[in-house]
């Protein structure tokens, strides 16, 4: 059994009955436990295993269906295991509503009370009342020593225009900033879970473009979520254009067409 499976159920205080790998993103190592007590959990490595424990919290605060943490340190985390059978028919709706109520909790700025990363990839999440410049300066030109000189040229065209395309004051709704369909646990016609949060506070349509980057709801999640906004649709690649970035740093060259078509997308 690995070390990172004993020292999960040290955490716990139980002995461990049964290890078994997870399928899981290209970021952490996640194990599935059962416990000679009988209980199961998830234990997985992270950027900030605790920082992560805290977002946690802060998305079942909202009242948004997440795994419960049951220990944490700076190492690993250990948390409840949840259902994720697949979807029924009313999955979509529900994530609409689930995606809703998250966005309906709200901060008095833009911004996180830390500091988090996908990987090596930091993420920059000082506050900030001024929410153009905060998505210029921590999420687009944040890139710009890792970038080619072409892209991050059409990059800063663009973020010297966002006062011109972005609201300076949108609400402050609490983001999940990872929401795509692996990070949905569902179980039938609900939503069980939202996992894998880098949360910060800011637009609501940042994760709205985010779970339309690698798939597309379908009407019931919009019927569920709510009307866009006016001019959603044109603010849609400047907020895709981050996660896009992301991957590219993450993954390499195979994301550098998703990103200049995204540039292409915003008109710079």
């Amino acid at each position: 059994m690995s070390d990172l499976a004993r020292h999960a159920a040290a955490l716990l205080g139980a002995a461990l009955a049964e290890v078994r790998p997870m399928p899981g993103g290209d970021l952490s190592h996640c194990l599935h436990l059962r416990l000679a007590d009988g209980r199961e959990a998830v234990a997985k490595t992270g950027p900030a295993p605790e920082a992560e424990a805290r977002m946690l919290a802060a998305l079942v605060a909202a009242g948004v269906p997440a795994p419960a943490v049951l220990a944490a340190d700076g190492t690993v985390l250990v948390l409840e295991r949840l259902p994720d059978a697949g979807g029924g028919s009313g999955a979509q709706a529900d994530l609409g509503r689930v995606v809703a109520r998250l966005h309906a909790a709200t901060g008095e700025r833009y911004g996180w009370q830390e500091d988090y990363a996908f990987g090596p990839v930091a993420i920059e999440n000082a506050w900030s009342d001024d929410w153009p410049a905060f998505w210029a300066e921590r999420r687009l030109l944040c890139h710009a020593g890792h970038l080619s000189t072409a892209l991050i040229r059409r990059i800063e065209r663009l973020a010297a225009d966002l006062p011109n395309r972005l609201p300076r004051r949108p609400r402050p709704s609490l983001l999940h900033g990872d929401l795509w369909g692996g990070n949905v646990l569902v179980a039938g016609d609900r939503v069980a879970g939202l996992i894998d949060p880098a949360c910060s506070h800011g637009h609501a349509e940042v994760d709205l473009a985010m779970l339309g980057l690698f798939g597309r709801p379908g009407p019931a999640f919009r019927e569920a979520y709510g009307p866009p906004e006016p001019g959603e649709a044109e603010r849609r690649p400047i907020y895709a254009l981050w996660p896009a970035l992301v991957h590219l740093r993450l993954f390499g060259a195979g994301y550098r067409g998703m990103v200049e078509g995204i540039l292409e997308a915003a008109g710079v």
